[in-house]
Parts: C-alpha cells; sequence; structure tokens
C-alpha cells in the first residue's frame, strides 16, 4: 500500500509498522507540530463490522484514559480508505526488548511494576480490562517513564458479546501472560485476569528474563515470592481483590528494599558522614561498628544486580569473622563462588581504626578512594587491582593501607578531574558536600567521611 499523504487532519511522516490487522504511521499533529502515532485498520477489515467496531472501541476507550503511565488519544475517525486512531507518539522501546537488553535492580523492577499497576488501577477505575498485558504492549521512555499501550482486544467490565471471531481462543491474548480464565473463555474476564498478567510482568521483571511461561517462586526474593504468588492464583477468587491491595504490598516490600539498601549515615564517634545516591541507581551500601572502636563501609553494585539483603548477609557474616578487607572479601569471593547461581560484583571495602590513625582499603572492580590530609592543598588516590567479586575462586586479593589522621577527609567512588574545583568544595559539610559531588559524576553513589579531632 503507497505511503498516504495524509490521514484525517494528520499529515502522514513515514510507516512505523505493519500489523495483521492494523498498519502504523508516523504523523504530525497540525496544532501542537509534534509526532504522533496513526494507527489505522487494514483495509481488507474495513469491511467487516465486528472488526470496524472493536477498532473504535479501542479509541473510545484510550479516549476515557488520562494518565501519565497510559498513551494518549488524539483523535479518531473515518478517511478515505477506513478507520483511523490518532495517538501519542513514545519515544522509548518496549518493555520486553529492555529486559533483554538491560540488567535491573530490585528497586527498578519493583518502580516499572507499580507504574503499571498505577495504570492499570485507573483503567479498573473506569471499567477497563486490559486483557492483553505483556512486555511488548508496555513501552519505556529513556527517562524511565512508562506507557501501556495496545487496547486492540480491552474489554469493559460486565459489557455482553461473544467475540465470535476468536473461536480459537488463543487469539484473545498472550498465551504466557494469560490467566487460566482468559484462556477457557476469554470474553468473561475479570479485572483479576489483568492482575495475573501484571503477576507473570512483575516475575519477569524482577527475575531479569523472560520466563516463556515457567515460573518458579522460589528464585524470587522471599518478600516478593508470596506477592507474586497471590497474583499468580489459578483461581481469580485467590488472587487480590482489588489493585490497590497489589499495589500497597508491592509499595510496602519497594520502601524495604530501600531501607536495606540505602541505611542513613550513622553517628559515629570521630567520624563524620555523608551519602548520596543517583536517582535511578541501586547500589549496596552498608555501615557497621565493629569491635574495638573500629568501623566499616560496604559499597557494592552487583552485576547482574541481585539482592541487597543476599550481599549484606554475608559480608556481615564475613566480618564477624575477620576485619581484614582481603580476608573478609575472600570468604564473600568463596560462597559466591561456590553458589550456581554464580553471581558477581563491583565492590569496596573500607575499615577504619581511629585509635590507630590507619584505614585499609581494597576494592574490586570497583570504586577508588580520594585521600585529602589535613592542611594539604593535595590528594592521593587509593585503589586495588583486583578482579570483581565472585569471578575467581581462586583469586588473593589486595588490599592497601594509609594513614588517617583528625582532620582528613575521604572520598569513596568519586574521580577528582579538577583538584581545584575539589578544594574550593572541601569547606562544605559532608553531607551537602557528598550532594555536590554526586551532581558532577556519574556514580551510583558517593560517600563523604571527615575525621573530626
Amino acid at each position: 500500500m503507497p505511503l498516504p499523504q495524509q490521514i484525517g487532519p494528520y499529515k502522514v511522516e513515514s510507516l512505523l509498522s505493519k500489523g495483521g490487522m492494523s498498519v502504523l504511521y508516523l504523523g504530525i499533529h497540525p496544532t501542537t507540530s509534534k509526532p504522533i502515532v496513526i494507527k489505522v485498520l487494514s483495509p481488507k477489515y474495513c469491511k467487516n463490522k465486528e472488526m470496524a467496531s472493536r477498532f473504535l472501541k479501542e479509541a473510545a476507550i484510550i479516549g476515557m484514559a488520562h494518565h501519565p503511565n497510559i498513551v494518549r488519544l488524539y483523535g479518531q475517525g473515518a478517511w478515505e480508505k477506513g478507520l483511523y486512531i490518532a495517538m501519542e507518539f513514545v519515544q522509548g522501546i518496549s518493555l520486553r526488548q529492555f529486559i533483554q537488553q538491560k540488567s535491573l535492580t530490585h528497586q527498578r523492577a519493583l518502580e516499572i511494576i507499580l507504574q503499571v499497576a498505577y495504570a492499570l488501577c485507573h483503567l479498573h477505575t473506569h471499567g477497563v480490562i486490559h486483557r492483553d498485558l505483556k512486555p511488548e504492549n508496555i513501552l519505556i521512555t529513556e527517562s524511565g517513564e512508562i506507557k501501556v499501550i495496545d487496547f486492540g482486544i480491552a474489554h469493559l467490565q460486565g459489557e455482553a458479546g461473544t467475540e465470535r471471531i476468536t473461536q480459537k481462543r488463543k487469539v484473545m491474548g498472550t498465551p504466557v501472560y494469560m490467566s487460566p480464565e482468559q484462556k477457557e473463555n476469554p470474553s468473561q474476564v475479570s479485572f483479576a485476569s489483568d492482575l495475573y498478567s501484571l503477576g507473570i510482568l512483575a516475575y519477569e521483571l524482577i527475575l531479569g528474563k523472560l520466563s516463556h511461561g515457567v515460573i518458579r517462586l522460589d528464585l524470587l526474593p522471599t518478600r516478593l515470592q508470596q506477592i507474586i504468588g497471590k497474583a499468580l492464583q489459578e483461581n481469580p477468587k485467590d488472587r487480590y481483590a482489588d489493585i490497590v491491595d497489589l499495589i500497597a504490598d508491592l509499595s510496602g516490600s519497594l520502601q524495604t528494599i530501600r531501607e536495606e539498601t540505602f541505611p542513613k549515615p550513622p553517628q559515629w564517634a570521630q567520624v563524620e558522614i555523608g551519602l548520596a545516591v543517583q536517582a535511578d541507581a541501586c547500589p549496596y551500601v552498608d555501615f557497621l561498628h565493629l569491635s574495638h572502636n573500629r568501623y566499616a563501609i560496604v559499597l557494592a553494585e552487583p552485576s547482574p544486580p541481585m539482592k541487597a539483603a543476599t550481599l549484606r548477609g554475608m559480608m556481615r557474616l564475613a566480618l564477624r569473622v575477620d576485619h581484614a578487607p582481603a580476608k573478609v572479601l575472600g570468604h564473600v569471593n568463596q560462597a559466591l563462588c561456590n553458589d550456581p547461581i554464580r553471581m558477581q560484583f563491583k565492590i569496596c571495602l573500607l575499615v577504619l581504626d581511629p585509635d590507630k590513625d590507619r584505614l585499609c582499603f581494597v576494592s574490586c572492580k570497583s570504586t577508588e578512594i580520594l585521600h585529602i590530609l589535613e592542611g594539604s592543598l593535595a590528594s592521593r588516590t587509593l585503589t586495588t587491582p583486583n578482579e570483581a567479586l565472585g569471578s575467581d575462586a581462586t583469586m588473593n586479593f589486595l588490599d592497601t593501607s594509609d594513614n588517617w589522621r583528625a582532620g582528613d577527609r575521604l572520598i569513596l567512588n568519586f574521580h577528582a578531574k579538577d583538584e581545584t574545583w575539589l578544594r574550593e568544595q572541601l569547606i562544605l559539610p559532608v553531607q551537602p558536600l557528598a550532594d555536590k559531588l554526586m551532581a558532577h559524576t556519574p556514580a551510583s553513589a558517593i560517600i563523604s567521611l571527615h575525621r573530626v579531632y
């Protein structure tokens, strides 16, 4: 089919894609001059009353929704070759592509799931059942915003209709994400069916890979097994009664993860601490008060991301056995290498000993420390040449030690490209300094320390 110059009031720029029942074009809005998507019903279906009715119903459903996580409707109607729907153009990729290309932290996965859940909550409030919730029908923008799209088989709660063209039930939805009752009878589903689909989607995001219909809840973090398991109950009556209840449980789990991952800097004698974390980052940060007035600080980034609580438990157990950073990481490295999942980490461990005016530091493919001496205009960098934690069971870790006296400052995870600029910032207290440095680096987290008198 040749490229039309105009559809309705919209100028056509190019072809975006062709599907089984529709064609998508990139168009220009006549008022705003912004790009839009024009969805056109394929000519072979234009004379099919049921298909035409469903196409117009899709436009009506999108028009009912006014939510930041749902694609926006600009217009719909007839043109010389059939029917069209004009919608918001979303610059981004599908969640399916995102899962396949990116490694997500559990925090980021839950944040995405909650955006989808908010969109579903809005739809359910208006009586709309999406019926085809899957990664392909969710777009994520460069800024991390979620948009739910494709309401081609969306259904209104309580609406009658036999949907004669879907006698082959697999057509009405996507089997991997469909609830048992939707597979049995697509026209007789409730909001609980969308909750089941969201449960599958959540499982995949948290696990970091597509499920292909195989669900093993034991692979999920313990706190999330019960939540996702409830959403995936075969009997709709055993699932969440309302998506609001699911949102509440997911939000509670997200808050717990944030609290575990980003503890507030403690109040330690002789040490002032500032912590700044990048908005979308999810590193593992921990502060531990060891025996005999000694302190430990951990900063890690897993690859791929895993439960911060698991690494936290390993680190704390190892620090009970030994306080020497190289030996501590040796213990954790053995545990990781013996684990069949074989996860790896970029990590650093700093142990402070104010009584001896000493510090000891070890890093694995990770951060370095800037050590600014009291009264000195220069900084020196501490780092160690170790491979990622969990990559080699035979690895011997190297650490480094340095004097650490009253007035000295330490900055973890910041590379000073301009030492003159850095020295000008050192008049700031530890927390404002960490915040200031974070604004000038892509680092996931920065820790600022000051040894007080």
